[in-house]
This record gives C-alpha cells, sequence and structure tokens, in this order.
C-alpha cells in the first residue's frame, strides 16, 4: 500500500480554498527566497540542468534563477500570473494554468530535457497527477528538481505541508516523486539555515 493513501482525507485541504486565480491576479515580483539560497539553488541548477536543453519551470515567476551564462534551447515557463511571467527574461514561452483544477499539461511526450519546481510544491493538492504529467513530458533519464525552503503562504498550502517539518517535506516530496513514476531520488540539503533562508532540492529523473 502507499504511503501517500494511508494519509488522512483532509491531507491536502487548504486554509484558504477559495480561487487561486484571484489569489495569484495581483502581480509579486519578489523573490521568495534570499540571494544566498537563490545562489546555492542557481548553483545546483549549473550541475544537473542540461545546457541547450528544453527546459520546463512549473510555478514560476519573473525570475527563474538559471545560471545566466548558460544558454537553453528553450525555457517554457508556467504559473498564475501572467504579468510575473512576461517580466520574466529567461522564458522563450509560458501560460498561466490552475494545476489545482486541472493537473494535464499540453506538453508534448518525452518532449524536455528538464524541469524544475522552485518553492511552490506546497501549494499542490494533486501533486502526485501534476508531477506524473511533468514526467511524461520529459524524455528518458532527465532531471526534475523541486526545491523548498521555510516561506510560503501558509493559508494556499496543503495541511499535509503544514503538518511537516523540514525533514518531513523532504521525505514527502521523495514519496511524491516514486510515485509519479521518477526513480533515483536524491536529497540536496543546500542551505542549513544558519545566517539565512534554508533551501533543500529534491532530485528525480525518469526512468531510462
Amino acid at each position: 500500500m502507499s504511503p501517500l493513501s494511508q494519509l488522512p482525507p483532509d491531507a491536502f485541504a487548504r486554509e484558504d480554498d477559495g480561487d487561486d486565480a484571484e489569489f495569484y491576479a495581483q502581480a509579486r515580483l519578489k523573490t521568495h527566497i534570499d540571494e544566498a539560497a537563490i545562489a546555492a539553488l542557481t548553483g545546483f541548477y549549473r550541475q544537473v540542468l542540461p545546457a541547450g536543453g528544453a527546459v520546463l519551470d512549473l510555478m514560476s515567476s519573473w525570475v527563474s534563477h538559471l545560471p545566466p551564462e548558460v544558454a537553453y534551447g528553450e525555457v517554457i515557463g508556467h504559473g498564475m500570473n501572467s504579468e510575473e511571467l512576461a517580466a520574466n527574461p529567461r522564458l522563450s514561452r509560458w501560460f498561466v494554468q490552475d494545476l489545482n483544477r486541472d493537473p494535464r499539461l499540453d506538453l508534448a511526450d518525452e518532449s524536455l530535457d528538464a524541469a524544475m519546481i522552485c518553492v511552490g510544491i506546497q501549494y499542490l493538492q494533486q501533486p502526485v497527477d501534476v508531477l506524473a504529467q511533468v514526467s511524461r513530458t520529459l524524455r528518458p533519464g532527465a532531471p526534475l528538481v523541486v526545491s523548498y525552503s521555510n516561506r510560503c503562504f501558509p493559508t494556499k498550502a496543503v495541511a499535509v505541508w503544514r503538518d511537516l517539518g523540514p525533514q518531513g517535506h523532504a521525505r514527502l516530496i521523495e514519496l511524491y516523486l516514486e510515485e509519479a513514476g521518477l526513480t533515483g531520488v536524491e536529497i540536496h540539503r543546500l542551505k542549513d539555515g544558519r545566517g539565512g533562508d534554508p533551501l533543500t532540492v529534491v532530485l528525480g529523473r525518469t526512468a531510462i
């Protein structure tokens, strides 16, 4: 039996179950982790995202934290605010979609070389469905990088996320990735939170 199936029925409930489109209607042109955490994440991207590849930045904003000196063949952005996405200079194209209403991605099978979700996984109410869709779009062996810190909009984070601590968050994302069909899941603690924002990355890859 899957560990996720043993979660209580309200595990993915939120305190604020109002319309997400309304909540995110106002552009927030600010970063959600500090400069040191951003630098650590950029360094990790530099190591694992293939230069020249097609990359999906899911739950993106006006910045993608990609290494500035690395050119990618395409960077596809997804988010909930068109003004934020339009302001992101790294995006080749972008789309707005509420993944809690519809987790399906209108992207071709095995068309992407990498994907990332930066400090947004805590808002997904159907995380395995969304990650399975991402996995479908990735070529064999491609990485999916999920990062998180200790910041969030608490009323929009799902209950199971709010109930867990940092180590529990890593294990929860690991379960999400495994249930979505990704393999070789690794947990990398990039910043421990002493003197700044903590940052952890959970990395999975599609099967070869």
